[in-house]
């Protein structure tokens, strides 16, 4: 079978969007190919057609092979529910809420899942491209790994070491993994690649030469800064930057950015539209007081991050919104925060309580174990299709719902104050679909130029691959692979 598996000398390096691109570029070839990340940590998170829930960046590698998602892609996946624990999904499913330091000990019970669900891929296709996490130079995590080279053994796939010029310090980088792997580990690597290049690449060569004399590995090419990567759906809150807001005229929409901000991706459509300003608030920011829409994103946490709300001064931001007529958007968590109370009875997030919500929504929660995991279709109230997916906790009940935002199947669904203008809804990738985007926009005047975002995100990729096709030793990597 095929495989090739991309490491990287930390995280955000760049090894998933990589990923994505090699798996277009031999899908474009003719290959059927899969994509594969034994484990993930990042709450944004897809849900596949069959219930389950994978990380957002092999959901997006899964549109590279032009295949659907599935959770074989991404076996085990870590959502943050705080600093020191996460919430475990094995398979799609949740297997648990595990401190740190529980799942660094029981790891290794998880490589035989892993397996199967990497066999299954390969059992069905050409090439299995797979993601590493984090670094395999991180020698305190190795015992009973399955991130990258415990699986990467175990699995006998050959690996490729990304460094990240852009950060700096990168002949370290490569040169220190070199240096602190042990010897059977070293010699899975089978080459390396630069990532995130800026300015004349000419100016590296002696670099590059460096770096093949002290670790023997072979140069398989440079790759600049893409720009394209800007637009395409980020996976970890960690590289949400608010400098990236765009500035103007147009409708300006804002989002706070929560402490367990979740399925982000959300704002992209917004983001591309030309007639939308769209900025994420950092934490110790006012929400701007000339914002016309305020949406309240999704949260693993909802009750940790309305704590977080509070503490940042953002409800009484929201409530002058309100006041001056603004308008409102809650997704997923960010509903649940807009209405009287969330309660937490059995502890589901953390231990029991009952918070009151913002109250401009006359509605209550209850989080319950059970978790909604479903992609769903439906219309906006006055128009606008859309396809889109819940994954929640909770049930909301109140007189608001007789007032519905939306409807699924011809049932509504959703909720609207009485005077329409603060909304919620569980419903995730809402405005990925260009009718709903326009409908939003036209209640403020504005016109949407966008359509629908997943061709967007389609070509995207294709100019990735094309990319990659001039600065990438393709026939070495495929070579590697056990193609040729």
């Amino acid at each position: 079978m095929a495989a090739i598996m991309l490491q990287g000398c930390g995280s955000d390096v760049g090894k998933s969007v990589l990923v994505a691109g090699l798996c277009r570029l031999f899908t474009n070839r003719g290959l059927k190919v899969r994509p594969f990340k034994p484990q993930n940590m990042s709450n944004n998170a897809a849900v596949t057609a069959d219930g389950g829930e994978i990380g957002r960046a092999q959901a997006l590698q899964a549109i590279a092979c032009r295949t659907p998602p599935t959770v074989d892609m991404n076996p085990v996946l870590l959502k943050p529910q705080s600093d020191v624990g996460a919430q475990v999904i094995v398979r799609g499913k949740i297997a648990g809420t595990w401190k740190a330091r529980t799942y660094q000990e029981r790891k290794a019970e998880m490589l035989g899942i892993v397996l199967e669900s990497y066999n299954r891929l390969a059992a069905e296709s050409d090439l299995v491209v797979v993601e590493g996490a984090g670094s395999p130079a991180e020698l305190n995590l190795r015992a009973g790994d399955i991130a990258n080279m415990g699986f990467a053994r175990a699995a006998n796939v050959p690996v490729v070491l990304i460094g990240d010029i852009d950060r700096g310090h990168v002949i370290a980088a490569l040169v220190g993994a070199h240096t602190v792997l042990d010897p059977e580990d070293r010699a899975m690597i089978q080459g390396y690649i630069i990532n995130k290049f800026r300015g004349d690449p000419t100016l590296f060569t002696d670099g590059r030469v460096e770096i093949v004399r002290r670790t023997g590995w072979p140069d398989l090419g440079l790759v600049p800064w893409l720009a394209a990567v800007r637009r395409l759906p980020a996976e970890d809150a960690v590289v949400l930057d608010p400098a990236r807001a765009k500035t103007g005229a147009g409708v300006k929409i804002v989002a706070p950015m929560f402490s367990r901000i979740a399925n982000f991706d959300d704002f992209d459509p917004l983001q591309s539209e030309p007639a939308v300003t769209f900025s994420f608030i950092p934490p110790g920011t006012p929400l701007p007081g000339d914002a016309d829409l305020v949406i309240l994103p999704g949260t693993k946490a909802t009750l940790a991050d309305l704590k977080f709300l509070r503490a940042q001064g953002w409800d009484i931001d929201l409530a002058a919104h309100a006041r001056r007529g603004g308008h409102v958007l809650g997704i997923c968590g960010g509903f649940q925060m807009l209405g009287k109370t969330v309660s937490d009875p059995g502890g589901i997030e953390g231990p029991p309580e009952t918070a009151p919500g913002l109250g401009l929504l006359d509605v209550a929660t209850e989080l319950t174990g059970e978790k909604i995991l479903q992609p769903v279709k439906g219309e906006l109230v006055g128009g606008g299709a859309f396809d889109g997916y819940e994954m929640h906790v909770g049930r909301t009940i109140g007189p608001a719902l007789e007032r519905p935002f939306l409807s699924m199947d011809g049932a509504p669904d959703g909720a609207m104050s009485a005077d329409g203008r603060v909304m919620g809804t569980y419903v995730h990738g809402l405005f990925a679909s260009g009718d709903a985007r326009a409908a939003l926009l036209a209640r403020f005047g504005a016109r949407s130029e966008g359509g629908h975002h997943a061709a967007v995100v389609d070509a995207l990729l294709d100019d990735i691959a094309k990319e990659l096709e001039g600065v990438l030793d393709i026939p070495a990597l495929a070579r590697i692979a056990g193609l040729a």
